[in-house]
């Protein structure tokens, strides 16, 4: 009789095993090719100033939007990530230098990755937040591309992004932002400029850059990946909508809560935050109040 029941329960285990290995092999199969999928669109022009404000303005920019989280400090490119399970993951060096940007990479090609999310031959950038930098103003996309052009070159050549199951199978799911060309309106033209006046306008504008992990609505929910926390909800109806001003801006600004609790930088980027300027900060704070 145990014996019996030891060959089914081998027969079943071999049999889930088998079911998982010929699921995982069908998303890994269906996500290279999503990744691979060539994407044409067409090419736009927008004249590139390089007066001081417009640079100034590309270096704040760069700043607040976490490139420099991304791509390092002088934009010369990094590995953010590179075990087995979730893979490797690498933001490519955007100066000309070597394992940089092609010596033809022009206007164009730059408003292909920050308005569609591809690179130059038409294929995805994978964990390029293009769903995020399509909704800048063509005032605020010019200054970015006008920093990162006149960026000195960085001899810095990088390996290629290699994924792993984990990242696979919670793309898959829809649970990492891998694919931004998916998400991503194609059609919707750039608006000419942002509303800078301090209030609720330039704070929903500038709230976009909160919806990569507090989700579109700003009710935070599931963690980002596996070992993150989970994401606060940042609305009025959550307890950071409890926070004063002053308390508000105070964390983003120093990483420290009301509470008395010190932020991870690589959980809530607050060093990121901390470029905005106290105008900046005000309007996100109104904005997100808004929010119930």
């Amino acid at each position: 009789m145990i014996r019996k029941i030891l060959k089914w329960a081998g027969i079943l285990l071999a049999g889930i095993i088998v079911a998982a290995i010929c699921v995982y092999s069908y998303i890994a199969f269906s996500m290279k090719a999503r990744m691979n999928k060539t994407y044409v669109f067409d090419q736009e022009t927008i004249e590139i100033p390089a007066d001081s404000a417009t640079i100034a303005r590309g270096r704040h920019l760069v700043a607040i939007k976490g490139c420099l989280d991304c791509h390092g400090e002088h934009l010369e490119g990094k590995v953010m990530n590179d075990d087995g399970p979730v893979g490797r993951l690498v933001a490519r060096n955007l100066t000309r230098g070597k394992g940089g940007l092609p010596a033809d990479y022009d206007v164009a090609n730059w408003l292909t990755a920050l308005r569609h999310g591809v690179d130059q031959d038409g294929k995805p950038l994978l964990f390029m937040p293009s769903h995020e930098t399509t909704l800048l103003s063509q005032q605020d996309v010019t200054a970015l591309i006008a920093y990162c052009r006149q960026v000195q070159p960085t001899d810095h050549v990088l390996p290629e992004n290699d994924l792993g199951p984990v990242a696979l199978v919670m793309s898959y799911l829809g649970k990492m932002p891998l694919l931004s060309v998916e998400k991503i309106d194609h059609n919707k033209p750039m608006i000419a400029r942002a509303d800078s006046t301090e209030g609720i306008g330039q704070g929903k504008y500038l709230a976009v850059s909160c919806t990569g992990c507090h989700r579109d609505n700003f009710k935070g929910g599931e963690p980002l990946a596996p070992g993150f926390p989970p994401v606060p909800d940042i609305t009025a109806a959550g307890h950071v909508g409890k926070w004063t001003k002053a308390q508000f801006i105070t964390t983003l600004t120093t990483g420290k809560t009301p509470e008395g609790h010190m932020l991870k930088n690589e959980d809530m980027p607050w060093k990121m935050t901390a470029q905005y300027t106290r105008t900046e900060l005000s309007s996100l704070y109104d904005y997100l109040q808004s929010i119930q």
